[in-house]
């Protein structure tokens, strides 16, 4: 068995399409940055490109030795194979889906001599100004002093978002991952296990079925005004009472760096008074709603007003969750993606097309009685949408 999850071909039609959006914009060559050693947030355009992750411990200190440990660069010019130069000492050719590669204790060094050696001078695509640190930067354009490093971080996300008919039978499989996984956590809250008890019961299953996530935020009670109960680690070791507000969620990289993020609110033993009960059925009632807005050539802006009128009419707010995030949606790729649901964070003329994977979301308050959150993830299909988390939503 090999751990490379698509073939080849998958690859170098991505790399295809990337040539194709360089000459659109004008780019002789691009560098793509990634940030992958630890951490899967800046990964996308790494794995996306060329399935490349670092098994280094995160980004270290720079000594003598190593600068820049943590981050890698994939070198695009059309015509040719992407070349990839990395902090790791040899190349998986098992794993990696390009035949040139470069390990090394400084890839910044290492992406300007390669692009020295290439004869490239003037004006290069800089994809990941919007993480590279700027020390790094510097020495780049230090050592490459003919090139002259134009941002364009949106160049390779752009491409991602409409999904191959591969990626997506990858995301319907890691949605039946972090669903099992999930609906594991969500049971074991009801029931009245611990916080911990219930992330380690999702935690279990999603590993067992050869997922990762990047956090499981649970919180509860008084906490459910918060995503986390413990920031620290996402859940705390306390225990819910019974009739206690519970929500969880699982997100992350779930499956071959595929992120999804499903959320639910429940009740301690399964009995909700009135109030929980209004104020958790109202939430899953706007988010059906939502999503039965959702298809191909809809607008975003359209949705997003819906959702604007929608939690206007219900009465409901949330102080602090709506606040970190004041959207009803995302798309999903490597992470959360443009377009959000959100009416200041878009130009007016995005639209939901075909192949698109995609949230909604939503968090609603009431005084005396807690928190509730939701979001789950679909797929855009010709009619509508596929949801692929179907964790239920209610659970009395």
């Amino acid at each position: 068995m090999g751990f490379r999850y698509f073939p080849i071909a998958e690859y170098e039609a991505r790399w295809q399409k990337v040539h194709d959006a360089m000459k659109r914009r004008g780019h002789q060559a691009a560098v793509v940055f990634g940030k992958t050693s630890g951490v899967y947030e800046r990964a996308g355009d790494m794995i996306y490109l060329t399935n490349f992750f670092s098994t280094h411990s995160g980004q270290e200190p720079d000594t003598v030795l190593w600068n820049g440990r943590g981050y890698s660069a994939v070198i695009m010019q059309p015509g040719q194979t992407p070349e990839l130069i990395t902090d790791e000492a040899e190349a998986r050719y098992d794993i990696i889906a390009t035949d040139r590669f470069q390990g090394l204790y400084d890839p910044f060094k290492g992406v300007a001599d390669a692009l020295k050696a290439r004869g490239l001078t003037g004006k290069v695509a800089f994809v990941g100004s919007d993480f590279v640190p700027v020390k790094y930067a510097r020495q780049l354009e230090k050592a490459a002093p003919g090139i002259q490093f134009v941002p364009d971080d949106d160049l390779v996300r752009e491409v991602r978002r409409i999904k191959s008919k591969r990626e997506i039978a990858c995301f319907r499989e890691a949605g039946e991952i972090v669903t099992k996984a999930h609906t594991a956590l969500m049971k074991a809250l009801v029931s009245g296990k611990s916080e911990s008890e219930a992330a380690a019961a999702g935690g279990g299953s999603l590993l067992k079925q050869g997922g990762a996530w990047h956090r499981i935020a649970i919180s509860h009670g008084k906490y459910s005004r918060y995503l986390e109960s413990d920031p620290l680690v996402g859940f705390s070791t306390l225990t819910p009472k019974q009739g206690q507000i519970v929500h969880g969620f699982i997100y992350g990289p779930i499956f071959q760096g595929y992120w999804l993020d499903p959320g639910r609110t429940a009740v301690v033993g399964r009995k909700p008074n009135k109030g929980q009960q209004k104020l958790i059925e109202s939430l899953v009632d706007m988010m059906h709603q939502l999503m039965a807005a959702i298809k191909p050539g809809v607008k975003v802006i359209d949705v997003a007003r819906l959702g604007d009128k929608l939690s206007a009419a219900s009465g409901y707010s949330s102080e602090v969750l709506k606040t970190n995030w004041p959207y009803y949606g995302h798309s999903n790729g490597c992470m959360w993606e443009h377009p959000y649901i959100e009416t200041r964070l878009l130009k007016g003329d995005e639209i939901f097309e075909p192949n698109m994977v995609a949230s909604v979301e939503g968090f609603f308050d009431a005084k005396g009685v807690g928190t509730a959150a939701f979001e789950t993830n679909y797929i855009v299909t010709s009619k509508g949408i596929e949801e692929i988390t179907p964790v239920p939503h209610l659970w009395w």
